[in-house]
């Protein structure tokens, strides 16, 4: 999710979404503690008590191999007001894989283990720290292992993606093999994968035996996935009028570079005409748009 679910997008998402929480996208760790303003840039809402304006948690994620460099930004994230800590070992990129990030990590359960108890044993004992993996990076050899590997290194809960790096973000997604998973371990296992619909959240909850379930690239392309979750319904549960006070907040937000502004804006539109009939009309009226105040213009045109 890095480059996508941002603090504006946060923002947005859980000002009409119902979240237990969101977590921030993945802090690289190498060789530094990093400054405080890398974080409040990351997580500004460190300065509101760890919440979102609609008051939703914000869990801080981490990224890297260095077990005393993660232990020692944990401590310093939670110093800074961070709720929860949680650990990325599924990222597919190929960039992050290169430098022993991410999923590559999959294929040693021991460093896994290492890094999720040295962040453990750092922290205050009431900050939850979770992780979440892959079923692995190019097979599934190490996948009971790896979730071992968390639980016992005192993980709180682990999420997983129900597919390994090799399959990337390709359907399907394995939700049957998350089930002995769930059945191994005694912390909780949130499902991940694939889960566009309310239906596809109810068929994964079954295949997987999971009752928690994570929700990514669908939050952003559908807003009011986990309320037709909550209820029960693939009935939409917002009106594109509400649906364009969306965006029309999101452009508002305070990015520092207008172009990056309408660059962000127009992934999230894309993203969203796949489900949105609206949607797929109004990105033909805006794609060529590179105005902000005009792109707004033409949001209201729309409603």
């Amino acid at each position: 999710m890095e480059g996508l679910t941002d603090p504006i997008m946060r923002d947005v998402l859980t000002s009409v979404g119902s979240f237990d929480w969101c977590v921030t996208e993945f802090i690289r760790v190498t060789d530094s503690v990093l400054p405080d303003h890398v974080y409040h840039s990351y997580c500004p809402e460190l300065l509101t008590e760890g919440k979102t304006a609609a008051g939703t948690p914000v869990h801080v994620q981490f990224l890297g191999n260095n077990p005393d460099m993660l232990a020692a930004n944990a401590v310093r994230a939670v110093e800074l007001g961070a709720p929860a800590i949680d650990m990325n070992f599924g990222c597919p990129a190929k960039t992050v894989n290169r430098h022993r990030g991410g999923s590559v990590l999959l294929d040693e359960p021991e460093v896994v283990h290492e890094l999720v108890k040295a962040v453990r044993d750092a922290v205050p004992a009431h900050i939850p720290v979770s992780a979440k993996m892959r079923l692995g990076y190019l097979d599934r050899n190490f996948t009971l292992e790896n979730a071992h590997a968390i639980e016992d290194a005192g993980a709180s809960w682990v999420t997983v993606h129900a597919r390994t790096k090799a399959d990337g973000y390709t359907p399907p997604a394995f939700w049957d093999l998350l089930q002995p998973i769930r059945e191994s371990l005694k912390i909780n296992v949130i499902a991940n994968g694939e889960i566009w619909t309310n239906a596809d959240a109810k068929q994964c909850q079954r295949e997987s035996g999971c009752e928690d379930l994570m929700i990514g690239r669908a939050a952003v392309t559908t807003p009011d996935i986990t309320q037709c979750i909550r209820k029960n319904t693939d009935e939409a549960l917002i009106t594109w009028e509400e649906l364009i006070q969306l965006q029309i907040r999101f452009l508002s937000g305070p990015y520092k570079k207008e172009i990056n502004m309408v660059g962000r804006y127009k992934q999230w539109l894309g993203m969203m005409s796949k489900h949105y009939p609206e949607a797929k009309v109004l990105w033909d009226d805006v794609k060529k748009v590179k105005p902000l105040i005009d792109i707004v213009q033409k949001l209201q045109q729309h409603q």
